[in-house]
């Protein structure tokens, strides 16, 4: 049933508007924390546009952690549940920019979409394993992005005293309501305009293990042991069965 309803139209406007609000009385329930940071500055300033990025498994919530006050475009696959998220994303009031952080014609597109995003002013979101994985292995177009466009990267992460982590390739994570929950952004991360692929490999680690000490934060906060990043077997795994 749910296949069929993500093949319609109808049927992901449906799914769009139930996760939107699922997002939504959830967050309002949960007593939030937020921890100091030097990237909260940024995020705040009006005319500082950035890019934020956090793991796909933590993309429901992470939407209670921006300003309401600043634009903040995401990107997204095209693919039908990428389109339910996105339909979601722009109920709660976020923008959407077409594409995907991976390497191929969709990369191509997204990052020549993030890149006129950032330039008008807007700050972007990005989940740098999606849309399909491997998990919390970062993709090479956020150093890309970031480096054309001179805007710092910042990682973001959440989590609950209550939850749930899904068996899925990303290890959704839900929220249960009327928690307790912690929002963490980490210290700016900015990339040179002119790097050697060495150099830029070197980013490309640097962002991703900023990022999985920000989330693995956030699930020591409770107490939770962290997410675990994909294995170099459970990476070869899912690539053959693409």
């Amino acid at each position: 049933m749910l296949k069929r309803m993500l093949r319609s139209e109808t049927g992901q406007r449906a799914l769009s508007w139930i996760l939107a609000r699922f997002i939504q009385l959830t967050a309002w329930s949960i007593r939030w924390e937020r921890l100091d940071s030097a990237g909260i500055p940024l995020i705040h300033a009006p005319d500082q546009p950035v890019i934020t990025i956090f793991w796909h498994s933590r993309v429901m919530q992470m939407t209670e952690s921006w300003p309401k006050t600043k634009p903040l475009a995401m990107l997204q696959s095209p693919h039908p549940d990428g389109r339910v998220i996105a339909n979601a994303i722009q109920r709660l009031g976020f923008r959407t920019v077409w594409g995907s952080s991976t390497k191929g014609k969709g990369g191509a597109a997204g990052l020549r979409n993030l890149i006129k995003t950032l330039r008008a002013g807007i700050s972007i979101g990005i989940t740098p394993d999606g849309p399909r994985g491997p998990r919390m292995h970062l993709s090479p177009g956020v150093v890309a992005a970031a480096r054309m466009s001179g805007a710092p990267i910042i990682p973001g992460a959440w989590s609950t005293r209550h939850r749930k982590v899904c068996d899925t390739w990303d290890r959704m994570l839900i929220a249960c309501p009327f928690t307790r929950g912690v929002i963490i952004w980490g210290d700016p991360i900015h990339v040179p305009k002119t790097l050697t692929p060495e150099a830029f490999e070197e980013y490309r680690r640097l962002i991703e293990t900023r990022l999985i000490e920000v989330t693995d934060q956030a699930d020591r906060y409770f107490g939770h042991e962290p997410v675990a990043q994909a294995e170099p077997g459970e990476v070869k795994e899912r690539r053959k069965n693409r």
